[in-house]
Formats: structure tokens, C-alpha cells, sequence
């Protein structure tokens, strides 16, 4: 949760957001709420599974996360 005067607290969350809407939002149109609600929801099934991350040994953030666990 972001604190008062930590504005750097919200960056991993406005960076998630600037990714999904490059390669998801700007990239369709949306004529209804429930198609934007479900594609959100959809890329972000995506971005946690299957986008690989090279900053993440390229596995996605939930392969990344078990295998750290793992160790």
C-alpha cells in the first residue's frame, strides 16, 4: 500500500499498467464494459503464466516465483 509522500511505493503497479495498455488496450476497441472487464482479466492470466520476462531468467512471473521457492 502506498504511504503518503512515497510516490515510488506505486511504480511496479504503473509499470503493469503502462505494459497491459501498450500491448493490450490501445490495440483494440472496446464497445462494451464486460469486453474490457474480460480482456483485462485475460491479460493479466497472461502476463502472470505465459509472458516471459528477460529480467525474470525468461520464465513468466509465476514459473519464476515457484522455481525461487523451490530453492
Amino acid at each position: 500500500m502506498s504511504r503518503v509522500g512515497r510516490c515510488i511505493d506505486n511504480g511496479p503497479m504503473e509499470g503493469f499498467w503502462g505494459i497491459l495498455k501498450s500491448e493490450m488496450y490501445y490495440l483494440q476497441k472496446f464497445h462494451t464494459y464486460e469486453q474490457l472487464e474480460k480482456a483485462i482479466d485475460e491479460y493479466i492470466e497472461f502476463y502472470n503464466t505465459k509472458r516471459i520476462q528477460k529480467k525474470l531468467k525468461g520464465m513468466a512471473p509465476l514459473e519464476y516465483r515457484s522455481h525461487t521457492l523451490a530453492s
